[in-house]
């Protein structure tokens, strides 16, 4: 029995529902780049802060966060990535430089705050320097706010 076109199917629909008032989908795409003085550098240690970090703003992984360290020179660093119900959420950290480089991407169907991701990276990192932008993708590349932290 098959099962994952009925989940994609479910998925769609409690998208759809999730905006029912709205009689639209919500494409929402935050984009982050931080400088961090604590970058992550343990597979694990990701794995389990982007498992925690998805429930903490209210979504749900399907599947991951699949979570992979590069010893490139020139590249090296992690990288992080998951599939969630409405969408996805990528991190990308390269720690060769001082302060890391993380470059963190969440989007979603679902309505979702980027100031409390941006304070959860600030708290859980250390930045030296996080900006963003919110971009709302329904029709074109809207955006809808950004800041420089």
């Amino acid at each position: 029995m098959r099962l994952s076109g009925l989940t994609e199917s479910k998925n769609f629909i409690q998208c759809q529902l999730m905006n029912e008032e709205n009689k639209l989908l919500v494409h929402k795409h935050l984009i982050v780049r931080a400088e961090i003085y604590r970058p992550p550098m343990d597979e694990e240690f990701l794995r389990r802060w982007l498992n925690e970090f998805i429930e903490q703003i209210g979504m749900k992984a399907m599947m991951g966060p699949y979570v992979k360290y590069s010893n490139m020179v020139g590249n090296r660093g992690i990288t992080g990535a998951a599939i969630i119900e409405t969408s996805h959420i990528v991190m990308h950290i390269w720690d060769e430089v001082h302060p890391a480089l993380m470059q963190f991407d969440v989007y979603s169907c679902g309505e979702f705050d980027p100031e409390t991701i941006c304070k959860k990276i600030n708290e859980d990192f250390t930045t030296h320097k996080i900006e963003y932008k919110f971009l709302d993708r329904e029709h074109d590349l809207k955006e809808l706010s950004k800041s420089n932290f």
